[in-house]
C-alpha cells in the first residue's frame, strides 16, 4: 500500500485552498462591493487555512483511528494442465492490480525460463516449488500480494509453500482430466499417450489432489468471471480487500 508522502499533502492544501478562497473572494465582493475588502480577507484566510488544513492532513495521518491494514497474500492456483489455472490467475491479476497495492505474478512456464536446469521427476519438482515458495515469502514480506499458478502435483511441496508463506490461499482447479485433454493447446496429452512424453502429470505421472484446499472451482462447469467473482467474494470474507 502507498503512505502519503508530505509533498501530496501540500499539494492538496494548495489546490484546496485556491478552490476555496477564490469562494469567498467571490461571495464577500457580492455581499460588501468592496473589492479590496475581498481581497484582505480573502488573503488573510488563504494563509491561515493552508496553515490549519496543513496541520490537519498530517495529524490526520499520523492516527490509526479508522484505518485498517490490508495485509499482502499469496494465491496459489493448483491443477491439472490446462485446467485453466493459468488463464483465470491472469484474470485475478488484472481485477486486483485495479487496487493500490503491490502485485507480483509468477507462472509455471515462466518461472522454469529462470531455472533452465529443472527436470520433472518427484524430487526435482518439489524443489522447484519450494524455490518459487521461498521467493513468494520474500515477496510478501515486503508487503507484495502475489498470484502464482504451478501444477504443483505433489502434495508435500504444497504443504511446504503454505507454512512459509503468511495468508497462503489455495485454490484447486478441478477440472476432469477428459476435458483438460480436449483442449490439449501445447499437444502434450497426445504426446504422453503415444509415450513420447514422459512425466506428464495426469496420465504416467500422479496429481495429488489437495484435501483442504481454501477454494475448488472446474472450468468444465463455471464460467471465468464466476469463478473470479468468487474468489473475490472470498478475499473481502477474509478482509484481504
Amino acid at each position: 500500500m502507498y503512505k502519503e508522502k508530505h509533498i501530496r499533502s501540500i499539494a492538496k492544501t494548495i489546490s484546496w485552498r485556491v478552490t476555496a478562497t477564490v469562494t469567498t473572494f467571490t461571495l464577500v465582493w457580492i455581499f460588501t462591493g468592496q473589492i479590496t475588502t475581498a481581497i484582505a480577507i480573502g488573503g488573510i484566510e488563504v494563509i491561515l487555512k493552508m496553515l490549519f488544513y496543513y496541520l490537519h492532513e498530517r495529524g490526520w495521518e499520523k492516527t490509526k483511528f479508522g484505518r485498517t491494514e490490508i495485509a499482502p497474500f499469496l494465491i496459489w492456483f493448483t491443477g491439472l494442465p490446462d485446467s485453466g489455472k493459468t488463464t483465470l490467475a491472469d484474470l485475478l491479476y488484472e481485477r486486483l492490480n485495479k487496487e493500490d497495492r503491490k502485485l507480483e505474478r509468477l507462472d509455471g512456464a515462466n518461472i522454469r525460463k529462470l531455472f533452465t536446469k529443472t527436470g520433472f521427476s518427484r524430487e526435482e519438482r518439489n524443489k522447484h516449488i519450494e524455490r518459487v515458495g521461498h521467493l513468494s515469502s520474500l515477496l510478501i514480506n515486503n508487503n507484495i500480494t502475489v498470484v502464482a499458478s504451478f501444477i504443483s502435483p505433489y502434495k508435500e511441496s504444497r504443504n511446504f509453500v503454505r507454512n512459509i508463506c503468511q495468508n497462503f490461499i489455495e485454490i484447486y482447479i478441478n477440472t476432469p482430466l477428459d476435458v483438460c485433454e480436449k483442449r490439449d493447446s501445447k499437444g502434450l496429452y497426445e504426446k504422453a499417450r503415444k509415450g513420447e512424453l514422459k512425466m506428464l502429470t495426469g496420465v504416467n505421472d500422479p496429481y495429488e489432489e489437495p484435501k483442504n484446499p481454501d477454494l475448488t472451482f472446474s472450468t468444465a462447469d463455471q464460467q471465468n468471471s464466476a469463478i473470479i467473482d468468487c474468489i473475490f467474494e472470498y478475499l473481502k470474507k477474509k478482509k484481504f480487500i
